[in-house]
C-alpha cells in the first residue's frame, strides 16, 4: 500500500530545511557522496547537452554542469530553497522550478539527456511511480542517475523519517530503501534498458557508504 504522502506538511519541512542547509557563499560542486572529494564525479551522466535534477536542493551541482555549458534545470519542492537557489545561481542560466516531482514529471513536455538526484527525490519518492516518470522525459541513451544512503539490513520499503529532531512540532517525510538488486529490478520494470545499482565504500573503514544508481534508456 502506497504511504500517504502530505505535501503541504512536506513543503513546509523542507522550507525549514532549506533555511539551515542554503550556504549563500558556497561554490559550486558535484559530488555523489556524502564525503566531499570522494567517489565518481558527473561523468557518471555521460556526454549530455542537458540535465534534470530532481529534488536539487541548493542548486550547487546543477551550478558546477551549468558552468560547463550543460543546460540544466532543477525541480524542487521548497518554495523557500527554490527562492535561494534562484537568487544565487540564476546567472548562470539555470532555470529552476518549484513542484511536486511527481505532478511535474508527468506534465511537463522537455527531452533530457540526463535526469539525475544527489540525496534528493529519488531518495523520497515511491519507485514504483517515479521511475517510469523519469523514463519518459529521458532521450533515446539518456541516463538516471541516483545516489542516497543503502538500505540499513533489513530495513527495506518505505521508511519514516523525522526532521528537525524528536521534540517539539511533528515534521516527517517517507525515505525508500531496497536493496541494490530491488533497485534494479524497478528501473528495467520501468522501462529502462540497462540499470547497475551498488554500495560505495566509505572513505573511512565501517563509515555508511553511498548507493549509486544507473540506468540507461
Amino acid at each position: 500500500m502506497p504511504v500517504p504522502h502530505d505535501i503541504p506538511a512536506e513543503t513546509a519541512l523542507w522550507d525549514t530545511y532549506a533555511e539551515s542547509a542554503f550556504d549563500t557563499e558556497a561554490e559550486p560542486s558535484f559530488c555523489w557522496t556524502q564525503y566531499t572529494g570522494h567517489g565518481p564525479g558527473p561523468e557518471l551522466l555521460g556526454t549530455c547537452e542537458s540535465v534534470l535534477e530532481i529534488g536539487c536542493g541548493t542548486g550547487r551541482a546543477l551550478a558546477h554542469l551549468a558552468q560547463q555549458g550543460v543546460t540544466t534545470v532543477g525541480v524542487d519542492l521548497s518554495p523557500r530553497m527554490v527562492q535561494l537557489a534562484t537568487e544565487r545561481w540564476a546567472p548562470l542560466g539555470i532555470r529552476f522550478e518549484q513542484a511536486e516531482v511527481l505532478a511535474w514529471l508527468a506534465t511537463d513536455q522537455s527531452q533530457y539527456d540526463a535526469v539525475y538526484s544527489i540525496f534528493g527525490a529519488a531518495w523520497f519518492t515511491d519507485p514504483s511511480r517515479l521511475f517510469s516518470l523519469v523514463r519518459g522525459r529521458l532521450t533515446p541513451g539518456g541516463r538516471f542517475v541516483f545516489s542516497q544512503p543503502p538500505a540499513i539490513p533489513g530495513a527495506y520499503g518505505p521508511q519514516g523519517m523525522y526532521k528537525g529532531g524528536f521534540a517539539g512540532r511533528a515534521q516527517f517525510t517517507y525515505r525508500y530503501s531496497y536493496r541494490p538488486a530491488v533497485w534494479e529490478r524497478f528501473l528495467i520494470r520501468a522501462g529502462f534498458a540497462t540499470a547497475e545499482a551498488q554500495v560505495v565504500e566509505a572513505p573511512t573503514a565501517d563509515h555508511i557508504g553511498t548507493l549509486i544508481v544507473e540506468a540507461q534508456t
